[in-house]
């Protein structure tokens, strides 16, 4: 048998120039991806990095310069727009807060215990109810507002908390029922057999066993709602028409004035100050929003 001839010493070095050259490429067509996500990025941050500068302009300059130089430097804004209505900024800051803080107790409460029956219990019609509940995430809210408005006008609740706070309290979030009976459905069962042969309940394993397990998915709730509930508009303003009772952003809505002059340097600097408690918890719960998303989408 004849034996293979060596590689040539042109040959060897013919494979080691392409090896080469498809490394070139390789890094040119990373360099170039990155430039481009680089780019990109850069564009879908410019209005906040504009909105930033401008907080700390005159208002007149605002709408004069849409470029980011940071010149005329000035604190005035912080300073106005945080007295500028009848209660200090603070205080819709404080309404906010309390909102937020209700929302997400009902939803990791109601949607937690929700969750656990349908991806645990056995009872009759529990399809069908599930299929129900998911339905809901298409139902638009403009749908219901009107009737929910009728039903707490005639409680006189209009004007409190309690409207935008008491359905969370009900499990009426379905994304988040969703979101933790899939990651109820990944927790094995033994868990469940075993505590039930120590004489354990249902009560006794939803919080000592299957509550622990939940906190990604908890978090994941906690910091949608979070995001959600801050950041609403529409329920806020059909629920809250007395300024003291004002959140963050119907106070903001407060800066513009159609009848006359707007305040948009107040404007600008509240709703950075607004925007603060959004990043803060985003960079806190990042770990956990991740984890929970991951652990419960392909399940």
């Amino acid at each position: 048998m004849k034996a293979p001839t060596p590689a040539t010493p042109r040959a060897s070095t013919e494979d080691s120039d392409r090896i080469r050259a498809r490394a070139r490429r390789r890094r040119l067509i990373s360099l170039l991806k990155h430039a481009g996500l680089i780019a990109l990025s850069l564009v879908m941050v410019y209005p906040l990095i504009w909105l930033l500068l401008s907080s700390f302009r005159p208002t007149e300059l605002i709408f004069r310069d849409q470029g980011l130089v940071f010149t005329d430097i000035s604190l005035d804004n912080y300073v106005e727009g945080w007295n500028a209505q009848r209660f200090a900024f603070g205080h819709f800051l404080k309404n906010s807060g309390l909102l937020v803080l209700g929302s997400i107790l009902g939803n990791l409460i109601s949607c937690s215990l929700a969750a656990y029956a349908f991806a645990r219990l056995k009872f009759r019609g529990k399809t069908l109810f599930f299929a129900a509940m998911l339905a809901t995430i298409m139902l638009p809210v403009h749908v219901i507002i009107v009737p929910q408005y009728v039903i707490f006008s005639q409680l006189g609740w209009v004007n409190t908390f309690i409207p935008l706070i008491l359905p969370k309290f009900l499990a009426t979030d379905a994304f988040f029922v969703f979101l933790m009976v899939q990651f109820i459905r990944g927790i094995p069962k033994e868990l469940d057999e075993a505590a039930r042969i120590d004489g354990a309940g249902h009560i006794r394993i939803f919080f000592q066993i299957i509550l622990p397990l939940m906190v990604p998915a908890l978090a994941t709730t906690a910091i949608f709602t979070f995001i959600w509930t801050w950041s609403d508009f529409f329920g806020q303003l059909i629920y809250l028409t007395k300024q003291e009772n004002w959140t963050v952003s119907l106070a903001l809505r407060g800066f513009l004035d159609s009848s006359s002059s707007s305040n948009f340097g107040g404007m600008f600097a509240m709703s950075v100050l607004s925007l603060l408690p959004l990043f803060i918890a985003f960079l806190i719960g990042q770990r956990y929003l991740i984890k929970g998303i991951a652990t419960t989408g392909i399940k």
